[in-house]
């Protein structure tokens, strides 16, 4: 089965893309939001909180696209000249991430950021807006006084979050960051509404192809999928977010290409979960938490550092860990083989190395089933993705 890259093909994203999310009807923006999820919503798509005045979240996490940014392997940033070194994830279904904490197991697990340095989706909704390489503003008292320039905020905060709160800077922020959280945990960014949603309910088939790759999908005689990319141990339960929300190495090779572009040294390890200020621990080097697979078939380029563009590929690299043939180890968008891993020595083999080589047949199969994920909205992206 081939694809086209998804970031290939933007202008096909951008016409289905307006018929997913229209733009605001006229007098929007002069409504006052009388509920904080509405806040929220106005605060995303606001890109007077960048310190340009052209990003807003939404920028990097558009809802028309999957809440994934399509324009490259990592986001610009505000100053039109920033590029970050890590690709902006799905923004979908945040509000089932669990707070960053240590397991029963010991082993460190949730938050936001790929590498947990937020522990909730608050801290989350609070880190763009103050990032050099994002959002850009200054400090919090930039972004309050952004906030205190606006009627509209003028008489919603105060509504929402009591008198004088935007003349506290701290108190201020903080309610902005509880209002873009709370709009982030509203049935838009997690509707549960995929084919495989439906089919779970009863109300769609899945293809012969589609099922195979599901039953290969939560084979752990098969496949090593569902080894971190399930929540709890029942199959089929109909909250699942395809991610225990761990963290692992699993060799992802250097995105030379990115570095290239945004001047990052060749070489240079992100530290991942070791990077995180809570943690303190050597073994945690270049361990990122593991994504949900919804909407994973439109949200490409792959990967924290974006350096796979087709979700076929993904499938492919992971399939290294299985076979011994050495042409079964060639990156089909460069030609070449998978490069090396950045840090070897914390790779999680014993959950990569499970599981049966797969042939193409059963390849195509995972990635039809993994195509299942997409939300009815983000169905149309499938096609302009072909």
């Amino acid at each position: 089965m081939s694809r086209m890259p998804l970031t290939l093909a933007v202008a096909a994203l951008a016409t289905a893309a307006a018929a997913l999310w229209p733009p605001q009807g006229a007098g929007h923006e002069a409504e006052i939001p009388a509920t904080e999820e509405a806040l929220g919503e106005r605060l995303f798509f606001d890109v007077n909180l960048s310190a340009n005045r052209t990003q807003s979240c939404a920028t990097c996490h558009d809802p028309a696209t999957g809440f994934a940014d399509p324009r490259g392997m990592a986001s610009p940033g505000d100053d039109g000249v920033s590029l970050g070194d890590r690709n902006a994830p799905t923004a979908t279904y945040p509000a089932l991430t669990p707070r960053f904490h240590r397991g029963a197991d010991g082993e460190w697990v949730g938050g936001q950021f790929l590498d947990g340095r937020a522990a909730t989706l608050e801290k989350q909704a609070g880190g763009p807006p103050l990032n050099p390489v994002e959002m850009g503003m200054a400090d919090e008292a930039a972004v309050v006084a952004r906030l205190r320039e606006d009627p509209v905020y003028v008489e919603a905060f105060p509504a929402l979050y009591g008198d004088g709160v935007l003349d506290d800077e701290g108190a201020a922020y903080d309610a902005m960051t509880r209002a873009i959280a709370a709009f982030e945990r509203t049935d838009l960014f997690a509707p549960f509404s995929s084919k495989y949603d439906r089919w779970l309910r009863g109300e769609a088939e899945l293809t012969d192809e589609e099922e195979l790759g599901r039953l290969l999908f939560f084979s752990p005689q098969f496949t090593n999928c569902a080894e971190c990319h399930q929540i709890g141990t029942r199959q089929m339960d109909p909250a699942e977010t395809f991610t225990d929300y761990s963290y692992h190495n699993i060799g992802t090779p250097e995105n030379r290409r990115l570095r290239e572009m945004n001047g990052v040294p060749l070489g240079t390890v992100d530290e991942g979960l070791a990077g995180n200020p809570a943690v303190d621990d050597p073994a945690q080097r270049h361990k990122f938490r593991t994504p949900t697979l919804r909407n994973v078939a439109v949200t490409g380029p792959y990967m924290h550092n974006g350096v796979f563009e087709d979700l076929r590929t993904v499938v492919l690299f992971y399939n290294t860990y299985n076979t011994r043939s050495e042409a079964r180890k060639i990156n089909p968008e460069t030609g070449a083989p998978f490069g090396p891993p950045m840090v070897p020595q914390t790779i999680s083999l014993e959950e990569l190395e499970q599981g049966p080589a797969l042939d193409d047949q059963r390849i195509d199969a995972l990635v039809a089933f993994l195509e299942t994920l997409t939300d009815a909205r983000y169905e149309p992206l499938l096609d302009a993705a072909d």
